[in-house]
């Protein structure tokens, strides 16, 4: 197992962390730079092709291990562990799937590079969103929710992945902090794959497990040119990329079936709770206000604990912490019986809405020293 956690993850952080300093130099020439002013909250003009460097940190290592791969099954005289030997033929099978996924996130991460390149209309952006979704769901990526009504879990499966996309570009709104939180899911999502066992072959779902560990490196290698203060922007192609691959690996994972429990499917949503609360908030916060729920603001969950009295970097701490509080739910899933997984749901709605709480007293707070100190002027 230790051989699987460092195989998967060092290589991809190395090749994100070099390929980071190499768009960082070029990537103003690129054109790709994020200036400050408006709702921004950097000083300085900032690169903003991180998104190309966890793109290769996750592609590079995933292409040479298929060339390892390919040229082990070509010699199998070539020695190898047994562990090793036992999985080849699984992991070749399922490559070809691997490839359609990337070739996916690929399609995103350029039409991001695209919108940090030009702008992109927010129109243009969600039907291609929408149509590399369908793609995906179309050749067999789909929810399992145990229910006979298949174009309902094909319309759910696109929404689930639009609206992952989309959260973590919306998360993307501080130093380190959508980047921190894709790979605590990331981990999580890992964890549960390697604890609990496939409901089909009882064994640990290395393939997954392996994939997210790839992502888990990249984004380590990305976060050490984005933790405050940033030197670079993962941009709207790093975010598309990574919503995306994390919606992918929930639907290409089992999470229930057979001898596992079917409230264990449940575990993605315990994983993922911090970033689709922040998009629900926020666009019900844009909607109450009629303002337009596609329109930039600061209102996102991060900015909410700012104007509590949070550093930027506190606010992205607790917001690690939310996310990882959430996660851990869903590593015990599998084992509880359903009052216990009810109690585990409880438990994050229960954190969620503490957080909810502690917000809106801030508001109000802060919204009745403003009229105070209006009528002291008057």
């Amino acid at each position: 197992m230790l051989w699987l956690l460092l195989g998967a993850t060092l290589p991809s952080m190395l090749v994100c962390w070099g390929a980071a300093w190499w768009v960082r130099r070029y990537g103003p020439a690129w054109g790709l730079v994020d200036q400050p002013g408006q709702r921004k909250i950097h000083r300085e003009a900032m690169p903003t092709a991180g998104g190309l460097a966890i793109w290769l940190g996750i592609v590079l290592p995933l292409g040479l291990g298929q060339l390892v791969l390919w040229i082990l099954l070509l010699r199998p005289e070539i020695p190898v562990s047994e562990f090793v030997a036992e999985h080849l033929p699984g992991l070749w099978q399922q490559s070809g799937k691997l490839w359609v996924l990337l070739a996916g996130g690929t399609v995103l991460m350029l039409l991001g590079l695209a919108d940090d390149r030009w702008g992109v209309h927010w129109i243009i952006r969600l039907v291609v969103q929408t149509i590399v979704a369908i793609v995906l769901v179309w050749m067999g990526w789909r929810l399992s929710l145990f229910i006979d009504l298949p174009p309902l879990t094909w319309v759910l499966s696109v929404i689930w992945i639009v609206g992952l996309i989309n959260s973590f570009n919306m998360l993307d709104n501080m130093d380190g902090l959508s980047a921190g939180v894709a790979a605590i899911a990331a981990a999580m999502l890992a964890a549960v794959m390697l604890l609990a066992p496939d409901p089909e072959t009882n064994q640990p779902q290395l393939f997954v497990a392996g994939f997210l560990l790839v992502l888990v490196g990249s984004l380590v290698g990305f976060l050490w040119h984005n933790r405050p203060p940033a030197r670079l922007f993962m941009g709207d192609a790093g975010s598309y990329l990574v919503g995306y691959l994390l919606a992918m690996a929930t639907l290409t994972a089992t999470f229930a079936g057979h001898d596992v429990p079917k409230h264990a499917m449940l575990a993605p949503i315990c994983v993922l709770a911090v970033p689709l609360y922040d998009t629900a908030t926020v666009l019900l916060i844009r909607w109450r206000a009629g303002r337009s729920i596609f329109a930039g603001d600061k209102s996102h969950f991060s900015h909410r604990l700012v104007e509590l009295g949070m550093t930027p970097g506190r606010a992205v701490s607790t917001i690690y912490l939310a996310t990882a509080t959430c996660g851990l739910g869903a590593l015990l899933l599998h084992q509880v019986d359903g009052v216990g997984a009810c109690v585990i749901l409880l438990l994050v709605g229960c954190t969620l809405l503490l957080v909810a709480i502690l917000e809106t007293a801030g508001r109000r707070k802060r919204g009745t020293g403003k009229r105070t100190r209006r009528k002291r002027k008057e």
